[in-house]
């Protein structure tokens, strides 16, 4: 039987102001390569048919020279400009993606995603039409009021930590945004991440699939010393 056509939507078209550098985080180095290319070196190395990268206007032609085509990545489909926020970033990608039946869409400072996540996500995606990577909470979460008191303690059994990549079945995501973007803009929710656009524009459930705590997105500074750690055990282990 055919395999189902699996379009990664790389979203890296963010500046990056935790960071507190003129550079985007995507393009900091980790090891001598930038960020951006482990995270696209794993999806090159897993299941996916192909690839689109979504990036900042000025950064196209950087990424296509001194990313794709300096350390071979093969599956790229095509590299697109990035929107305003993060959901119109998404949207382009999706836009770049027709044909595909199941698209996963990953931050792409987020270099230590697995093949072996990916591929697992691939099968659940197909299964459930909509799901996410995700670890259960270590720490105890409060729910704070806008001035700063604590209404509620959620048991923790219950409460998961988001990740990337996020999975759909390719209608249903562009059923979603499409809607989504129909609302005026003023109107449009606080969107964090892709499943809240499935969950409050098509009322879908979404399936969480067991993550990594090393699955981290590279943020702050303090991300990069923890990167770093994770590359040179890496490299130990050769």
């Amino acid at each position: 039987m055919e395999q189902s056509k699996t379009t990664a939507i790389i979203v890296a078209a963010g500046s990056g102001k935790r960071m507190a550098s003129d550079i985007p985080k995507q393009y900091l180095l980790l090891e001598g390569k930038p960020i951006l290319y482990y995270t696209l070196k794993a999806f090159e190395n897993s299941s996916v048919s192909d690839i689109v990268l979504v990036v900042g206007k000025n950064d196209i032609d950087y990424c296509r020279h001194e990313i794709v085509e300096k350390y071979g990545i093969q599956k790229i489909k095509s590299i697109v400009e990035g929107g305003k926020e993060r959901y119109h970033s998404s949207y382009h990608g999706l836009m770049e993606a027709m044909g595909a039946e199941y698209v996963l869409i990953h931050d792409g400072a987020r270099p230590f995603i697995t093949r072996e996540i990916i591929d697992i996500t691939i099968q659940e995606v197909m299964a459930h039409k909509a799901c996410i990577v995700g670890v259960p909470a270590k720490d105890t979460i409060k729910l704070v009021n806008e001035h700063g008191f604590v209404y509620n303690t959620p048991n923790r059994d219950t409460v998961w930590a988001v990740q990337t990549p996020q999975a759909f079945s390719y209608n249903l995501i562009l059923a979603a945004y499409t809607k989504l973007l129909s609302l005026p803009e003023a109107s449009i929710l606080n969107i964090t991440d892709d499943a809240m656009v499935v969950e409050h524009m098509m009322n879908h459930p979404v399936k969480l699939v067991m993550g990594s705590y090393r699955n981290i997105k590279i943020t702050t500074p303090e991300d990069l010393v923890i990167g770093s750690s994770f590359l040179e055990e890496k490299n130990d282990d050769k």
